[in-house]
């Protein structure tokens, strides 16, 4: 049966190098000897290459520098929901297949578990100015929400607008509120709850990284993409559900949990990036 794919926006890479990666690692790379982007400039100039150092993994291949790199989908239900998943990721890399290479073997670069986290596509450079997940936000704001048991009871006292996702209502809270400020009301709930119920809320307090960024991007997504702008390049953020990441992913690597990325060719004999997650076999649950 022939693959449906829906397109999940585009990237650039002006520097020539893209990298697909773990997101959770995205700006620990120079912690550990060398920037992301000297690593996958080496990856690259050899036609790309598996990267991978302690928990940080990635795949880095040349592509095109001066145009936008369209990136699709095919998609397979979860065995958590049945709800559509990512089954192969594609990425155009807009450079033309080797003149002397065969077009008909893909060539395999390596592998890449599923990052709880989520993964990244972009330029290897503008990843190089990616915030993670503990660092400062650069706009200095953050996002504030809560949820559980007792949410109905905290928004009677505190408010909060319905911070709608995809697929759900949402928690309530608050967006894009100066840090001083999120740190205080964060501060309010979690004390009302202590005070009233001891537990049966959840308070989450969520700074303006490039980590939380992407998330807040493919809220609106059937699957949880969504592009920002880091060092100047255009780069997709994937977010994973966390119930099928813990039926189908968990574990990751030490589990060999991993997954094969190839180059190809496509029709017009261009070269492809392709990340290949099998369907869960319903048949042997």
């Amino acid at each position: 049966m022939r693959e449906t794919f829906i397109d999940l926006g585009s990237v650039n890479a002006p520097s020539g190098v893209l990298v697909l990666g773990m997101a959770g690692w995205m700006d620990y790379w120079q912690e550990l000897g060398q920037p992301l982007s000297e690593r996958a400039g080496t990856a690259a100039a050899s036609g790309g290459g598996h990267l991978r150092e302690w928990l940080c993994e990635a795949v880095a291949v040349p592509a095109a520098g001066d145009r936008p790199l369209a990136v699709r989908a095919s998609t397979a239900p979860s065995p958590f929901d049945e709800e559509p998943t990512i089954a192969v990721l594609e990425v155009s890399l807009g450079i033309p297949w080797p003149e002397h290479g065969d077009r008909s073997v893909p060539v395999r670069l390596g592998d890449l578990p599923v990052d709880r986290c989520g993964m990244v596509i972009g330029d290897a450079s503008g990843l190089d100015a990616g915030r993670g997940m503990d660092d400062e936000p650069a706009d200095g704001l953050a996002d504030v929400t809560y949820w559980g048991r007792y949410a109905d009871d905290a928004y009677a006292q505190f408010g909060g607008e319905r911070i709608a996702q995809y697929g759900v209502d949402g928690p309530h809270g608050w967006l894009d509120l100066p840090l001083a400020e999120a740190a205080a009301r964060s501060a309010e709930l979690t004390a009302w709850r202590d005070r009233l119920h001891g537990k049966g809320l959840m308070v989450s307090i969520d700074e303006h990284t490039d980590f939380h960024r992407f998330r807040r991007a493919g809220w609106h997504h059937p699957l949880r993409v969504g592009a920002i702008e880091v060092g100047g390049c255009q780069v997709l953020g994937i977010e994973w559900d966390q119930g099928d990441h813990s039926i189908r992913h968990h574990g990751e690597r030490d589990a060999d949990q991993v997954y094969p990325v190839t180059l190809e060719a496509d029709g017009a004999g261009e070269m492809v990036l392709r990340w290949t997650i099998p369907p869960y076999d319903f048949d042997e649950e």
